[in-house]
């Protein structure tokens, strides 16, 4: 769906910003039984299987009798601005005719937010029931409640923080880099020839590591070797792929998996955007920047074994929040990715706030 031209934090207008979404569910006569799921950094629209064949990313979470049951609820999620799933991004057509490719401009999480508010108006929804997001979507979230605090009813912020710290820029930046430095990148404008996807899958090793914790790297490979190959051995210094130990072997398997449907501009564009976040940005001390959702009811998660974004920072962000508001925890060992993989604890900490009907 066409918002039109979409200003940006940083100046200037993205012209004619096209949003792809999906939903599930019919939304009422008030506009006020939506909910906003907001996708990870490379997530997409695709939360539920819905009518397809499918399964989406947080499957059994929405549809007919789930928690968030689309009998009763509009359900929408959004690709992110930037992104490669059919919003406007980097690799879309620009108004002379050829991708945007280097010339896509800087965009942050809250001109993203800006742009979802603009497709809300356009399904003619007036509040959200609730909106919910994990990590980077945890993100968006957190920006809705302190930039539409009037439109939004409930937030769920899972796996996320109030603002991306030093050292999560560190990572985002070394994935950043792993792109820009391929031979193939040619500055952002390589749609007319190879695809950076060394670069690309580099980054999603970078970032993979930091989405598992070493305690379930530890116990689903410890030092073994890849299908029985001898990890003493000078073909590891040689024979590229040779030697390999088994948690090398996953890595080059994640890689592997994003390269072969995301975008290496899109990576970029929406890293630089977490990088940016920073709810308080412009508002204050943070306290400050969310006093305005005070009549916003919050449920603020975290994974405790989460080494991505940790769970002291979901404490730092409950306590400046206006109302008194307790960390849940999501039991698991995963670390961050447990708020995709933990499904059923997800479900039961929104059944228990958002959905008790």
């Amino acid at each position: 769906m066409g918002i039109g031209a979409l200003p940006l934090e940083a100046g200037g207008v993205l012209p004619s910003v096209t949003m792809a979404f999906e939903c599930w569910g019919t939304l009422n006569a008030t506009g006020e039984n939506a909910v906003l799921i907001l996708h990870a950094l490379t997530g997409s629209t695709h939360v539920s299987r819905g009518e397809s064949e499918e399964d989406g990313w947080w499957e059994g979470l929405v549809g007919p009798g789930e928690v968030i049951d689309t009998n009763k609820y509009f359900v929408v999620c959004a690709n992110m601005v930037g992104g490669c799933y059919g919003t406007t991004g980097p690799s879309s057509i620009a108004e002379d005719g050829r991708p945007y490719g280097s010339r896509f401009p800087f965009v942050t999480i809250r001109d993203s937010v800006h742009a979802e508010a603009a497709l809300a108006d356009k399904l003619g929804i007036t509040s959200w029931h609730a909106v919910i997001g994990g990590s980077m979507g945890g993100a968006r979230a957190l920006e809705w409640a302190a930039t539409y605090p009037e439109r939004v009813q409930r937030c769920a912020v899972v796996a996320s923080c109030a603002a991306s710290t030093a050292e999560q820029i560190a990572f985002a930046q070394a994935q950043v880099l792993a792109i820009r430095q391929d031979p193939h990148f040619a500055g952002g404008d390589y749609y007319d020839g190879a695809a950076p996807t060394l670069g690309l899958g580099l980054a999603r090793r970078i970032a993979h590591i930091t989405y598992r914790s070493e305690t379930e790297l530890e116990s689903r490979f410890g030092r073994q070797a890849q299908g029985g190959d001898d990890t003493i051995s000078h073909e590891r210094l040689g024979t590229p792929g040779k030697g390999k130990y088994a948690v090398e072997s996953y890595l080059d398997h994640q890689a592997h998996k994003l390269v072969g449907r995301f975008d290496a501009n899109s990576y970029i564009a929406i890293t630089e955007a977490l990088m940016s976040h920073d709810v308080a940005r412009g508002r204050g001390t943070l306290a400050q920047a969310l006093a305005v959702a005070e009549g916003v009811e919050f449920l603020i998660t975290a994974v405790d074994s989460d080494r991505l974004y940790f769970p002291a920072q979901s404490e730092e962000l409950a306590a400046a929040l206006p109302r008194d508001v307790p960390v849940r925890r999501i039991d698991s060992g995963i670390g961050h990715d447990g708020f995709l993989t933990e499904v059923a604890a997800v479900g039961d900490l929104l059944r228990e706030s958002f959905f008790k009907d």
